[in-house]
């Protein structure tokens, strides 16, 4: 069930629903990327670094702002791996060797050594950065404590619970210093939770530990996954919005929600982010339309199947550009 205290911040939203959103990152520029390597062999200092990041940043807020997206993401120019970014900042991790995550694509493998704790906010600054950008909102995002266990080598935890749940106290915290800033909606990515669904019931309880104290609108991206099996207990993962992939599945989870409806808000991924190809305006329209027999206008969320990072930035654009338009045709007949 979706928290009353949560309802104020979807109530300012405009339009009958269908919210226009991204689950996160988006392509760094070639500046950045270039800047990144300079950075590692020491060529340019940290504020150069940053500099640079932040103009990143601007520009994806700008292009947000210009196809009028309801609700903003910073894009995460700032981070490297979404699992690495937080363990290097942690203490209790080292950083360890380079693993294969996806593709072609590394990163670092972080390793506990230690007890995890959390000395400082992490990511405040760059959302109250974002946010001063733009006049929407801008989402808060973070990592969730299952997928920082899973991506990372324990060497310290008797056990994965008990290195998932001490994990979760520090996210929780994290999420905390996000809501006192100002932050009405606060993601915690767990994409680690469709490979092991085995532990969905971990999956929740460290979610409830997140969750539990916060008044923002809370929401999970689980990614590509075994969606069929974990459903509807899923619906059991204390947040009031779970964002999934529709696209690439050829919308066969709605399927499910026939049997067993879906009772939280949604993030209805629409376009295939793995994809060079760009999906029509015409067929984006056909996938709303069909979950909009299953889920409520006033409780959807219209976004790409997963984060766009890996796309090109002018793939990326003409993505949200076509969700925008397709959300459009379909506001108008509602």
């Amino acid at each position: 069930m979706i928290a009353e205290n949560r309802l104020e911040g979807v109530a300012k939203l405009p339009g009958p629903g269908l919210w226009t959103t991204s689950v996160g990152s988006f392509p760094k520029p070639d500046y950045i990327t270039k800047a990144r390597a300079r950075f590692a062999r020491k060529e340019i200092d940290r504020e150069v670094l940053r500099e640079l990041e932040r103009k990143a940043t601007r520009e994806w807020i700008e292009f947000q702002d210009s196809i009028d997206t309801d609700l903003v993401v910073d894009g995460e120019q700032y981070r490297g791996d979404m699992v690495a970014f937080f363990a290097e900042e942690l203490p209790g991790f080292e950083i360890g060797g380079l693993v294969r995550s996806y593709g072609n694509r590394y990163y670092r493998k972080p390793i506990a050594t230690g007890p995890i704790r959390r000395d400082a906010p992490l990511t405040v600054d760059w959302w109250e950065y974002a946010q001063s950008l733009t006049k929407k909102p801008v989402k808060g995002m973070l990592t969730g404590p299952y997928t920082i266990c899973d991506w990372s080598f324990n060497e310290h935890y008797p056990s994965r619970r008990d290195f998932v749940l001490d994990l979760a106290k520090v996210i929780r915290d994290e999420a905390l210093d996000l809501e006192r800033a100002g932050a009405r909606y606060i993601q915690i990515d767990e994409p680690a939770a469709s490979t092991r669904m085995d532990e969905l019931d971990l999956v929740i309880e460290a979610m409830a530990i997140v969750t539990e104290p916060l008044t923002a609108h809370t929401i999970t991206h689980i990614c590509y996954g075994d969606f069929h099996n974990a459903y509807p207990k899923m619906l059991d993962i204390p947040v009031d919005q779970i964002d999934l992939e529709f696209a690439n599945s050829e919308y066969s989870l709605l399927e499910d929600f026939s049997d067993h409806p879906f009772s939280k808000y949604i993030g209805l991924g629409v376009t295939d982010v793995h994809s060079h190809e760009l999906e029509p305006v015409d067929e984006i329209v056909e996938g709303i339309r069909r979950s909009l027999k299953h889920i409520p206008p006033e409780r959807m969320f219209v976004d790409p199947d997963c984060g766009l990072k890996t796309r090109t930035v002018d793939e990326a654009k003409a993505q949200l550009a076509n969700i925008k338009k397709a959300v459009d045709v379909v506001r108008a007949e509602l």
